[in-house]
């Protein structure tokens, strides 16, 4: 596992050196929250087919907050991650998600991969929960391979998300 020091010194998260120290923390970096969606369909997976379900924005209020009753939505991470062939990653949620009733299941962030990392938010508090758009809500943990992957992530997801707010 890489400390904060080492991701900030392998420049895998682009954020500017004031928010990078925020965002950086002993044994990993902060994901924050910048969209979050309702599934309004069912996904669908074969063994050379998939099909991701339609999704519905949900809008954040004028003042960047939203409320979320129970439930499971999609989230995309604000910050754009760039891992290195040599690298790979996993995602865990905030300490301080957890307390409230609220995670962000684990998944695997290959090596070379780049973009802005897709998730699901799970809300079991039936109290809900209210967010704030920019909330730091995950913690990407990165680790070095014990041999760099010959071939980096090339999925469909690569880069996805540039352009996006």
């Amino acid at each position: 596992m890489l400390s904060g020091d080492e991701i900030r010194r392998l420049a895998i998260v682009s954020l500017a050196d004031d928010a990078l120290a925020a965002h950086v923390q002993p044994n990993g970096i902060d994901l924050s929250l910048d969209a979050v969606w309702r599934f309004v369909d069912r996904g669908r997976l074969g063994r050379a087919q998939r099909e991701l379900p339609d999704r519905e924005d949900l809008p954040f209020e004028p003042d960047g907050w939203l409320t979320l009753p129970a439930g499971t939505y999609g989230i995309r991470y604000a910050e754009w991650v760039e891992l290195p062939v040599s690298h790979g990653g996993l995602c865990f949620p905030r300490s301080s998600l957890l307390r409230m009733g609220v995670h962000v299941p684990t998944a695997v962030w290959d090596a070379g991969y780049g973009g802005r990392g897709e998730g699901l938010l799970v809300v079991d508090n039936p109290q809900g929960l209210r967010v704030e758009r920019g909330a730091r809500i995950a913690q990407l943990v990165v680790f070095q391979l014990s041999q760099a992957a010959v071939q980096g992530y090339a999925g469909q997801y690569q880069h996805e998300g540039r352009s996006a707010s």
